[in-house]
């Protein structure tokens, strides 16, 4: 009777929630962004959407997006209401510039 491989780990399903912090990489505009999705539990203050130029209260889940390139370092950081974000180029939010 074969032996059982008691060293075997059982199978572990990818943690998806865990991902939702990692940093995405987006062209849009000419530039290269980071994207990083925050739920909002860390937020402390408010912060004006680019894209609708509304406020963004704390505790409100957004974007952060910021240059790759790093030019302009955290004075080019940007948060964005997810909704104002999606429709960045649709003409529906404030069609911000960064």
């Amino acid at each position: 009777m074969p032996r059982a491989n008691r060293n075997r780990r059982d199978h572990v399903p990818l943690n998806l929630e865990r991902l939702r912090g990692l940093d995405a990489r987006v062209t849009w505009s000419g530039r290269t962004w980071f994207v990083r999705q925050l739920s909002g539990a860390s937020s402390t203050r408010a912060y004006r959407c680019p894209g609708c130029q509304q406020e963004l209260l704390p505790g409100t889940p957004h974007v952060v997006v910021w240059p790759v390139d790093g030019l302009g370092g955290v004075d080019h950081r940007r948060h964005w209401h997810n909704s104002c974000w999606k429709a960045r180029d649709q003409g529906r939010s404030g069609g911000g510039r960064m």
